[in-house]
């Protein structure tokens, strides 16, 4: 299948840079670049590419602010932030925004391919120093989880519970729906009921609360991970 993109920065030469590396991918079809936040708006709705490819500084408005009301659109686009600064507000912004991936500029062309096909396929890919600082961060809370300070997690299924657990360790919807062979329409059915139960509105803030609760231990390999990478 391939993949529709849509690149957004505001210097010319990063645009046609990425245009040009991603021209040569056959999987990726870059469909339009822009420097304007609201005119990536109405691409998207005319376009409607897979995947957005933004900075946060764009003319009109922010990346940020685009993202926010890309999130809004029926159906959103994923959305891939490439940015200069890794921040942990910046960090923390971009995530609660809705994007999916978020990378360096110091990433390799590599990196950019691979978080454009994650972030079509529905999972996360974040730049390693970022994801080193949360699984550092998660590892430095207090051990102070337990049913009493999330009693919604209790109200989950059995299967609710799995497949919250493997979207948290990063599996797609079709990788989930492969694994329990069970449909991609059931696995959405487990995820919605799921958000509706815990309170969160997207895939972040699933993310976010499978790891406070103690669904997923934040340091070392669950099973499902040992399995998959055996």
């Amino acid at each position: 299948m391939t993949i529709r993109a849509l690149i957004c920065d505001e210097l010319p030469v990063v645009r046609d840079g990425m245009r040009t590396l991603l021209d040569a991918v056959p999987d990726i079809d870059v469909i339009e670049t822009t420097d304007n936040g609201m005119e990536a708006i109405m691409l998207v709705r005319t376009a409607r590419p897979d995947v957005v490819v933004t900075d946060l500084n764009l003319r009109v408005i922010s990346g940020l602010e685009m993202i926010r009301r890309l999130g809004k659109e029926d159906p959103p686009p994923h959305v891939v932030v490439f940015t200069a600064s890794d921040a942990d507000k910046t960090v923390s912004d971009v995530l609660h925004a809705g994007a999916s991936c978020l990378l360096g500029k110091d990433a390799s062309p590599q990196d950019l391919v691979a978080a454009i096909r994650a972030a079509a396929a529905g999972r996360a890919m974040l730049a390693p120093n970022v994801a080193q600082r949360l699984v550092t961060w998660f590892r430095e809370q207090p051990d102070t989880t337990s049913s009493t300070q999330y009693p919604e997690v209790a109200e989950l299924t059995p299967r609710e519970r799995e497949v919250t657990q493997m979207v948290a360790r990063g599996m797609s919807t079709e990788d989930v729906a492969r694994e329990l062979i069970i449909g991609v329409a059931t696995v959405r059915t487990h995820l919605y009921r799921v958000r509706t139960k815990l309170g969160v509105r997207d895939r972040a803030q699933l993310v976010s609360l499978a790891y406070r609760s103690g669904l997923i231990p934040p340091a070392g390999r669950g099973p499902d991970l040992e399995k998959r990478a055996s």
